[in-house]
């Protein structure tokens, strides 16, 4: 019994080891199967695949395509034909419509390049000219010379003819002409036929060539009032851009190549018609970029303009700020940074020019009545004495009928307490005792009795202080600070 039991276990497991045996083989062979595959995938990966990359998953259907549609070879190779003409079209829309910032840096280069090699070309025609008229004159001279008798010298032959051209009013042409210096050449037949053809561009009503060709005539000779008067009486066209603003736009694009600056009264021609054709946008690049001459007319449109369009005032008030600060007109510019809220600004400006009277602080006050520029213009700024007199300035709002404005900071005085009040008049040398009096008076007409009963104290208790009579009106408050 035991051998057969024996016998059974050794044939099991010689079969178990048999299994054991094709299972591996088997393994072995899926496995070498697997890293074939792998290999093949990743072989058809670097060749194929990286060249046909799907934004989504290429086993779904293809749009507009039907099942049966999508396995056929020609309607897969029309649809195909079809995606690559929209892409072309497409392609072809962006290049026009689309263009690199970097495009126009490279256009304003190539202008510059373009602009020198204009100049060259001009001094070179210059030349050329005046060596042309030179040698035609020295010609005719010189054939006359020789159909004469010949019995005078070339030279004094020339200076009889400049003698002879001297009577007829042509004073020292053979003079310029016989010196090497191209600079006398006259200019007129140039400069005439340039005229010429802006002319010929007006009638044809090519105003954006006209315009153009006005931008870049020699020695700026058609960039005057009377060019824009020209493009004045063209007035408005239905449809097409405004001819004057065209003249405008081309001058300034040009202004940077030039030598000399568009001058003033070009520049406020300028800005007004930008202005009216509300765009302030080219106003604001002309004159941030540009080479323009600024003038107080010029600040005084922008100004206006912005009070008018309160969403740009903001940005109206700052390029008139610009102007006024370039011509040095300070008081208008510290006006435009109160008016923007930029107080601490227009302290530093004050602080930095040094120009400002009381007169010019008190009008400034009146003209933009803010508590907090009255504030810092009454108090001590950087460790510097106050610009302004408090209580010459609540005086002075309350002559000249700004009331409210002179109610709120008096309000802001009495939240701070008798302190705040004894300093700011302690430190205004310029508010004498009856002025203080009617300051007081003031808050107690229009119910700040603390106000005025801690001024009327404060007077009382400086040293050697009495009530002072109506003819004595040249007491100073601080006046025993000094002595």
């Amino acid at each position: 019994m035991r051998k057969d039991l024996l016998m059974n276990i050794t044939s099991y497991t010689e079969m178990f080891l048999i299994r054991m045996r094709v299972i591996e083989n088997n393994s072995s062979q899926i496995q070498l199967q697997i890293d074939q595959m792998k290999q093949l995938r990743a072989e058809y990966d670097a060749k194929e695949v990286k060249y046909h990359t799907f934004s989504k998953d290429p086993s779904k259907p293809i749009p507009g395509m039907t099942l049966q549609e999508s396995v056929s070879l020609d309607a897969l190779t029309k649809y195909l034909k079809h995606l690559e003409d929209k892409y072309a079209e497409i392609k072809q829309v962006m290049l026009k419509k689309y263009v690199p910032v970097q495009r126009k840096a490279d256009l304003d280069e190539e202008m510059m390049v373009t602009l020198k090699r204009r100049d060259l070309a001009e001094n070179l025609n210059k030349e050329l000219q005046f060596r042309h008229q030179r040698l035609q004159i020295i010609s005719n001279a010189l054939t006359s010379w020789v159909k004469s008798d010949m019995s005078s010298s070339f030279q004094d032959f020339v200076e009889q003819i400049q003698k002879t051209k001297d009577l007829h009013g042509d004073q020292g042409i053979i003079e310029e002409l016989l010196e090497d210096d191209p600079g006398k050449a006259k200019e007129a037949e140039i400069l005439l036929s340039y005229i010429e053809r802006f002319n010929e561009l007006m009638l044809l009503g090519e105003y954006e060539k006209a315009a153009c060709f006005a931008a870049h005539s020699p020695r700026r000779i058609l960039q005057n009032i009377g060019t824009v008067n020209k493009f004045k009486a063209v007035g408005k066209i239905r449809g097409k851009p405004f001819p004057l603003l065209l003249f405008f736009e081309a001058i300034f694009s040009t202004s940077h190549a030039c030598r000399r600056p568009i001058d003033a009264e070009l520049t406020l021609e300028g800005i007004q018609c930008g202005l009216s054709e509300k765009r302030l946008d080219l106003v604001i690049n002309w004159v941030t970029q540009e080479r323009l001459t600024f003038s107080e007319e010029a600040g005084d449109v922008i100004y206006d303009y912005g009070e008018q369009d309160t969403y740009n005032k903001a940005k109206c008030l700052a390029l008139a700020q610009m102007i006024y600060t370039e011509c040095g007109l300070h008081k208008k510019a510290l006006l435009c940074l109160c008016k923007q809220g930029q107080i601490h600004g227009a302290m530093e400006y004050i602080q930095q020019f040094k120009d400002f009277t009381s007169d010019d602080l008190m009008d400034l006050i009146k003209l933009c009545p803010h508590t907090e520029l009255i504030q810092c213009l009454t108090r001590e700024w950087n460790g510097k004495p106050p610009s302004l007199s408090f209580g010459l300035a609540i005086l002075h709002l309350f002559s000249v009928d700004m009331k409210k404005v002179g109610i709120k900071l008096l309000q802001e005085i009495s939240k701070g307490g008798k302190g705040i009040v004894e300093h700011l008049m302690i430190n205004d040398p310029f508010c004498s005792l009856e002025n203080w009096q009617e300051v007081a008076n003031i808050c107690l007409q229009n119910g700040f009795d603390r106000l005025s009963r801690d001024i009327m104290s404060i007077l009382r208790s400086q040293a050697g202080v009495t009530e002072i009579s109506q003819e004595d009106d040249t007491v100073n408050l601080m006046e025993h600070v000094f002595w």
